[in-house]
């Protein structure tokens, strides 16, 4: 099974508006590392670095393709990208989500829900998270949010307080 990730040029358009590259927590990273958007191509190493988080399930190569598709499709609402390690042969090595949701309330405003935040196990503790934190808040930013919001485990409170979040309630879920 292969976890390298397609190998993208400064100069290539990005999808997801072309947000991946031109934010300043990307400059921040070090030059090892590169966050851009998810593609077709990075099903191996996105399933990888997800499993690190949760269950992921029987997922094809095919639905996985044409998910991904979809997310471009609508990339004013949705954003994935992935963080690759380029001294490893471009290794896929952390995934994260941002969703646009436009309200009613705050004037219509909209609010930025950040999901699914991993990093695999040997690149933990090299503050990729809090890059991949930083790149999808930024994101929700530039995309007119009056607020981004996530949920956490307790756990992991500490560290998303460090990203400059706050812990303003709870979570509540019904599952199927």
């Amino acid at each position: 099974m292969s976890l390298k990730a397609p190998i993208y040029s400064n100069s290539q358009t990005l999808s997801s508006a072309s947000l991946a590259s031109n934010f300043s927590t990307t400059s921040q990273l070090h030059s090892d590392y590169l966050i851009r958007p998810i593609e077709a191509d990075d099903y191996e190493g996105v399933v990888a670095t997800l499993s690190v988080l949760t269950k992921v399930g029987q997922l094809s190569k095919e639905k996985f393709s044409s998910t991904v598709e979809y997310l471009k499709k609508h990339s004013d609402i949705y954003n994935t990208v992935v963080i690759v390690n380029q001294a490893k042969d471009n290794m896929i090595v952390g995934v994260g989500s941002i969703f646009i949701e436009q309200k009613i309330i705050h004037e219509c405003g909209k609010v930025g829900h950040i999901e699914d935040i991993a990093i695999s196990g040997e690149e933990q503790g090299r503050k990729l998270g809090y890059h991949l934190i930083k790149h999808l808040t930024e994101i929700g930013s530039d995309q007119g949010c009056y607020k981004v919001i996530l949920d956490c485990a307790e756990k992991n409170i500490k560290f998303y307080e460090k990203c400059g979040y706050t812990n303003e309630g709870f979570e509540m879920a019904a599952r199927f």
